[in-house]
């Protein structure tokens, strides 16, 4: 009895082990953010130096970094996860290069000036006075930065954009009332929530359609990729130029959206020019299996995936910064301003403190992004990059706004159901047929449906196969839905509490 006894008591020990060594890896990226935080503070105290209102810019800067922080953490998931979803790229290297490119974006093309107030969401003028609009201001930034924590941690991709709307509507609301409000853009970003994944969705599954349809399914498999591959690399091309003359590099060389769209079709055609021999050459080594059709959007996938960061990073990290550089401006000026010029210190908070919180907490939602929501192959990924390029090009154009989260988000829905649905239709017409060898994909879809691959008769009743997982898409939905109203009530609390305790003084 001694030795059944001793191993149990031998499993409990190496089971607190385990429990002690996985809390321990859990800690080290929080004692890192701490340590980035502590270094923001002493930097911008020093910086900033002692003198009227120094603690309230010390303190934003701390809460900037904090929302930076958080925005690598979720938001950059989007632009990665189908590059890491369709292994394109390895988790440590997707995320090496969405670090180095986020931080490159916000700090070559972040821009010299920000809207203070989010894009018009509430008028400075409305405020009572200084110290009332940089209490909203504080407690949208950290609102925003509470929510968007949360979000992470329960593995929902949320707009970080649209976090900072509801802070800072929620703020200026508490402070100067609801006239004090912009309700046309308000009503537009609601807009956004539907108009943005449809676009996306819609968008990512055309193209995968015809990519399936004219290609993978083609009798002639090889000789349709030679002929339209190229130019569906140069529509990418094309595409992500627009869409970094028009959102990525807006804030260092103004373009309008026609000479944009101009230039990308130039970059369209050079690309499909010099893409055709390259193209020509792989094929002759591959075979004609569909697998080795993918694998010509594996460079293509990395490179918008990259562009991708590096745009966003250039757009996103005035969510972070912009509440912050109102803030400066304020309490510098000692006078509420409509805009205000950004430091390059304060931009550097922004972009290492995206890149940072990235390498730190960003693989998990890029795993739950990439792989958890459907899955992921060179082709699908490739339809989801280019989607997110070009929706937000048609959207820009068109003056919608739109949530580059949510495009990312539909656009994998989109490729998700539309695999869904053509499964489902196959297997309809398999039920119907008789029983023969097949093989490839058929024997695949056969198999994990339960169909006549497993040995049911024909004309049995198939069980539908499901290829998006639901839990996932009611789990997002829901958080978008949320997250304006949850970032309002939050922030209107902070800033009652804030302006309550009289803790933000200019004087």
């Amino acid at each position: 009895m001694a030795k059944p006894a001793l191993d149990r008591d031998l499993k409990k020990l190496t089971r607190l082990e385990h429990a002690t060594r996985d809390i321990g890896r859990d800690l080290v990226p929080l004692g890192i953010a701490f340590v980035f935080l502590v270094l923001v503070a002493l930097a911008s105290a020093s910086i900033v130096g002692v003198g009227g209102g120094w603690t309230i810019i010390v303190g934003a800067s701390v809460i900037g970094a904090y929302m930076a922080l958080n925005i690598g953490a979720n938001d950059v998931a989007n632009n990665m996860s189908p590059a890491v979803g369709s292994r394109a790229l390895k988790i440590g290297v997707a995320v090496a290069i969405a670090a180095v490119c986020e931080a490159a974006g916000a700090l070559i093309a972040g821009g010299d000036v920000v809207a203070t107030v989010s894009s018009g969401i509430i008028n400075p003028a409305a405020m009572p006075g200084p110290e009332a609009f940089v209490t909203a201001m504080i407690a949208a930034l950290f609102a925003a930065a509470l929510w968007i924590n949360l979000a992470t941690w329960i593995g929902a991709p949320v707009s970080t954009t649209h976090s900072v709307v509801g802070g800072v509507l929620g703020g200026g609301i508490a402070m100067a009332g609801f006239g004090a409000a912009d309700w046309g853009v308000v009503a537009r970003i609601v807009a956004s929530w539907v108009i943005s994944p449809m676009l996306g969705g819609l968008i990512a599954a055309g193209f995968l359609a015809y990519i399936k349809f004219s290609i993978i399914d083609a009798p002639d498999r090889l000789e349709q990729a030679r002929r339209r591959v190229p130019l569906l690399v140069g529509v990418m091309a094309g595409a992500f130029s627009a869409y970094l003359l028009m959102k990525g590099l807006s804030r260092v060389v103004h373009v309008p959206v026609l000479a944009a769209l101009i230039l990308g079709i130039v970059a369209m055609l050079a690309t499909w020019w010099l893409t055709r021999p390259v193209i020509a050459r792989r094929l002759v080594e591959m075979s004609t299996r569909p697998h080795s059709v993918g694998e010509l959007f594996t460079i293509p996938v990395i490179f918008g995936a990259a562009l991708l960061s590096f745009a966003h990073g250039a757009n996103d990290v005035a969510n972070a910064i912009g509440p912050l550089a109102a803030i400066h401006t304020t309490v510098s000026q000692g006078q509420l301003v409509a805009q205000a010029q950004i430091p390059f210190w304060i931009l550097l908070i922004g972009g290492f403190g995206i890149a940072t919180g990235l390498l730190l907490f960003g693989p998990k939602l890029i795993r739950t992004v990439g792989s958890k929501i459907t899955k992921l192959n060179r082709v699908r990924a490739f339809c989801v990059t280019l989607s997110a390029a070009i929706t937000v090009i048609l959207a820009s154009a068109l003056g919608l706004p739109v949530s580059s989260t949510h495009i990312a988000i539909g656009a994998l829905f989109g490729v998700g159901f539309l695999r869904e649905y053509l499964a489902n239709r196959s297997l309809a017409g398999l039920a119907s047929m008789p029983l023969q060898p097949v093989s490839g994909d058929d024997e695949v879809l056969m198999e994990n449906a339960g169909g006549n691959g497993s040995g049911k008769p024909p004309g049995e009743k198939q069980r539908r196969r499901y290829l998006v997982r639901r839990s996932h898409l009611i789990t997002i939905v829901s958080a978008w839905l949320i997250t304006v109203p949850v970032s309002a009530c939050l922030s209107a609390v902070l800033a009652l509490v804030l302006s309550r305790l009289q803790l933000v003084t200019l004087g």
